[in-house]
């Protein structure tokens, strides 16, 4: 496995629910096997601000592993940072949710932007393949958004068994691009199993791509538009399968 430069490290914050010492050092035991992982722990604000070239879904993962669940609040520099709620614009059932994936963006420099991407809730297993559209208009899912700006050479497995229920499947991926948040920033994300990437032909989802909170541009505890705190907030992305 190649080992990330430090000129990849990016830093994040996430919310975790601790209390004490030994909750600084639960966290720190489940997250000693991620290796150059530095850890800055800020205990009365509930907050561990991560620093190194993982993908945060890995961290979530790892921490929910443990049984601790967490949010994150923010990802790289101020204006370096996106994200993309990955829906499908095909029927579905009525207890189901369009949600099948998410993007967590963020740029670490001016000729690379990682792109953090989990798949969940798939009917098809195997390889999808993503890209960045040149139009954000999807109002009629992938096919109003345009030709391909960018297509991600690497595709993503998905032949992992979803938690959402049987005969569906979920795969993660880290890649990146060689573009800075500016160009993307409106632009949308595809993901389809069509290898060509041609919308309209096989299975696919997109979203747009929007802005997101860099580290310590988000520390709100309580959403002034619903009155319901990040956990609670957290539990609604859960039931829309925004997982990570």
């Amino acid at each position: 496995m190649t080992v990330p430069s430090p000129e990849e490290n990016f830093e994040a914050t996430y919310a975790v629910d601790m209390h004490c010492d030994s909750c600084v050092k639960d966290i720190e035991s489940c997250l000693s096997s991620i290796p150059n992982l530095k850890l800055d722990f800020h205990v009365p604000e509930k907050l561990v601000a991560v620093s190194g070239a993982v993908a945060p879904s890995v961290i979530i993962s790892r921490l929910q592993e443990c049984g601790r669940d967490a949010i994150i609040r923010g990802t790289g520099k101020a204006d370096s940072a996106a994200v993309s709620i990955l829906e499908t614009f095909g029927p579905i059932d009525a207890n189901d949710t369009p949600v099948r994936g998410l993007a967590r963006i963020v740029s670490i420099g001016s000729t690379k932007t990682w792109f953090d991407i989990t798949l969940n809730g798939l009917h098809q297993p195997g390889n999808y393949y993503a890209s960045i559209r040149k139009s954000g208009d999807i109002s009629n899912g992938a096919k109003s958004a345009g030709a391909s700006f960018y297509e991600f050479p690497v595709p993503i497995k998905c032949n992992s068994k979803s938690d959402l229920g049987d005969n569906l499947y979920s795969g993660q991926a880290f890649l990146s691009t060689p573009f800075q948040i500016w160009e993307l920033v409106g632009r949308s994300f595809m993901v389809t199993t069509d290898s060509n990437h041609e919308p309209g032909t096989s299975t696919e989802i997109c979203g747009v791509i929007a802005r997101s909170a860099g580290v310590w541009q988000n520390d709100k505890q309580v959403c002034a538009c619903s009155g319901k705190t990040v956990w609670q907030e957290r539990q609604d992305a859960l039931k829309r399968n925004i997982t990570k």
